[in-house]
């Protein structure tokens, strides 16, 4: 039976939903798409510059995982300050695990913690505004950055 499905998101454009009550520690599905470059993923989406969505996942190794191209519903994971599931990099795969228990027609989200170069502007830091309206959101999808 499947886990989870992908809808309408109250949160922002599509998300993943629970179809069945998930317990903590489950591991929920892998989030795949084409191995590549960090180079090669911008200029691919770069060159599709009518496109949103870039579903890019950077691994430890420095590759990246484009989700856009061969990938699952897991690209759809939207961001929360205060998440339910997290990723674990395992071999060069990664894998969403729930933090908690997460009942069934629930939303799941993961901490994107994004990262900008150190002298990014105020303005490419307004591009990554959180929209979770949990009780602890920070204001922005990236990590460790207070607004």
């Amino acid at each position: 039976m499947r886990r989870v499905t992908v809808r309408r998101s109250p949160v922002h454009g599509r998300g993943v939903f629970a179809l069945r009550a998930l317990r903590a520690g489950e591991r929920i599905f892998e989030y795949r798409g084409k191995l590549t470059s960090w180079r090669e993923a911008a200029r691919f989406w770069h060159a599709r510059n009518d496109c949103g969505h870039t579903f890019l996942f950077g691994l430890s190794d420095g590759r990246v995982i484009d989700g856009g191209r061969g990938g699952n519903g897991a690209r759809w994971l939207n961001h929360a300050c205060a998440a339910n599931c997290e990723t674990v990099e395992v071999g060069g795969r990664v894998f969403i695990d729930a933090i908690c228990d997460i009942g069934a027609g629930e939303e799941l989200f993961i901490d994107y913690a994004l990262e900008l170069e150190t002298d990014a502007g105020d303005e490419a830091r307004d591009l990554y505004v959180c929209r979770c309206g949990s009780g602890t959101c920070r204001g922005t999808m990236l990590g460790g950055h207070p607004s």
